[in-house]
C-alpha cells in the first residue's frame, strides 16, 4: 500500500520541467514576457519583465494570439504544401517587439521579446 505523504513528497522534489524551461528563457537578452494558454485559449500562466503585466492585458493578448495562430495556420496549409507538417511556430515583429508563438498538444506559448537591433544595443552597452 503506497503512503499519500510519500507520493506527494515524492512529486513535490521533482524538478518542475515547465518552471525550468521559464527560468531559462527569462534569462535569454531581449526577453520581455510570455503567456501559456491552453486549449481553449484561457491564460494559465503569464509573466514580464519589470511590473506585472495585468492579467486583462494578458487575456488581451491571448484572444488575438489564438486568431493570429489559428488563421495563420489555416491559411498556410492552404497556400503550401506542408511536407514537414503543421505549422508549430508563428513569428510576428512589430515596432515594439517580437512575438514567437508556438502550439504543441493543447498548449500555446508566446513569448515577446525586443528585436534584434534592440538585444544588440544592450549587450554593447554592458561590454
Amino acid at each position: 500500500r503506497c503512503d499519500p505523504c510519500i507520493l506527494i513528497t515524492m512529486a513535490h522534489n521533482q524538478v518542475n520541467e515547465i518552471d525550468e524551461l521559464l527560468k531559462d528563457l527569462k534569462k535569454t537578452p531581449g526577453f520581455k514576457a510570455y503567456l501559456i494558454l491552453n486549449s481553449d485559449g484561457i491564460v494559465i500562466r503569464w509573466d514580464q519583465v519589470g511590473t506585472q503585466m495585468p492579467y486583462q492585458r494578458a487575456v488581451q493578448h491571448a484572444h488575438h494570439i489564438t486568431e493570429l495562430y489559428n488563421k495563420s495556420t489555416t491559411h498556410i496549409k492552404e497556400l503550401f504544401e506542408l511536407e514537414d507538417g503543421p505549422v508549430e511556430n508563428v513569428r510576428l515583429r512589430t515596432v515594439e517587439y517580437e512575438m514567437i508563438v508556438s502550439s504543441l498538444g493543447s498548449y500555446t506559448l508566446a513569448v515577446f521579446q525586443e528585436d534584434d537591433a534592440k538585444i544588440e544595443e544592450h549587450i554593447e552597452e554592458e561590454s
